[in-house]
């Protein structure tokens, strides 16, 4: 790392603890692992909100470049937008950041404010690139506007989505309702698109709420591309040395119950077994990229395997209430 960098880390980190221990004197031992867990946070940061970026421009280049042009609409909070834009006169920046904000609201109070921080930077992101950046329009074959369209605008989601936001609130919306209705995500997104094509066939014509289906394929095969699969649940295995430090760190700061498997590492230079904790949970796949920040942090080692979970039943795979840690 950049040395002027470090000492500013340092410095961060010397003046937290001082904030924390007034009048005592602080050791080296005590600055070094705040050194690197701020090390791990900027990092991660870094990648995510390059993710988010390119996820952005992307989704602006599909929505100028193909769908705009042509009163084109797509499935989700970005069709509810442009359907909207085809109606009244209003900017379709302005309309994006609208239709999502009680989506963004709502990830606030499921998911969480860091993840709901996120994603209003990202859509707020993506209103400004709309409405200031020009994009040439690419083609006025209605074919490949819908293919191509919604190839652009799912690489953008799933690129922000792989940087731990969302760019189109309705798989929010999705995953709450899932939880109540005990629906699958894929379900409710259906249900969802179904009730926007039929407005756009109403509101426009048949053949646009056709191909905006078209489009929705597309943009929908594309996310899976880009993050490995739209299911709600992934369960990640996590082999480490420091087997206590994961359970505490899933179980009291990310607040998710987790399994320990008792097992033995195969592998070692004495060439004997090591006993070992295995760790197995569940989180929803927008809470990955935190998930693997907080594992860097402890141990950059560690094993994980990480597995689509088509389906649960049974068990606490919500967060615990905080009351439960005391």
């Amino acid at each position: 790392m950049n040395p002027i960098l470090s000492r500013l880390l340092v410095k961060i980190a010397k003046n937290k603890l001082e904030r924390k221990q007034a009048n005592q004197p602080v050791s080296q031992k005590e600055i070094v692992p705040l050194v690197r867990n701020f090390q791990v946070e900027l990092r991660h940061a870094l990648q995510e909100y390059l993710y988010i970026i390119i996820g952005v421009f992307s989704a602006g280049f599909g929505l100028k470049g193909f769908l705009l042009p042509n009163s084109f609409i797509d499935g989700g909070a970005t069709g509810i937008s442009l359907l909207l834009e085809n109606m009244t006169s209003l900017n379709l920046g302005i309309l994006l950041i609208l239709v999502n904000l009680p989506f963004v609201i709502l990830a606030s109070k499921t998911i969480g404010k860091k993840f709901a921080i996120k994603s209003i930077i990202a859509i707020s992101m993506l209103a400004i690139v709309v409405h200031f950046i020009h994009y040439p329009t690419v083609t006025d074959d209605k074919l490949l506007i819908a293919v191509f369209g919604g190839f652009f605008l799912g690489f953008g989601i799933g690129m922000s989505m792989r940087g731990g936001s969302v760019i189109d609130g309705t798989e929010v919306l999705a995953i709450f309702l899932g939880r109540k209705l005990s629906l699958t995500i894929g379900d409710v997104l259906l249900l969802i698109n179904i009730v926007i094509f039929s407005a756009g066939a109403y509101i426009l014509s048949i053949e646009t709420a056709l191909y905006a289906m078209l489009t929705y394929l597309a943009a929908g095969k594309t996310v899976d591309f880009v993050v490995d699969g739209v299911e709600e649940y992934v369960g990640v295995t996590i082999i480490s040395n420091q087997h206590k430090e994961m359970r505490i760190m899933l179980t009291q700061k990310l607040r998710r119950a987790c399994t320990i498997y008792a097992g033995k590492g195969g592998y070692g230079t004495s060439g004997e077994s090591q006993k070992k904790d295995i760790i197995y949970t569940v989180v929803t796949r927008l809470e990955l990229a935190r998930l693997q920040t907080e594992i860097d942090k402890i141990d950059r080692k560690a094993f994980i395997i990480m597995g689509i979970v088509k389906d649960l039943r049974g068990g606490m795979i919500k967060k615990k209430p905080l009351k439960d840690q005391h």
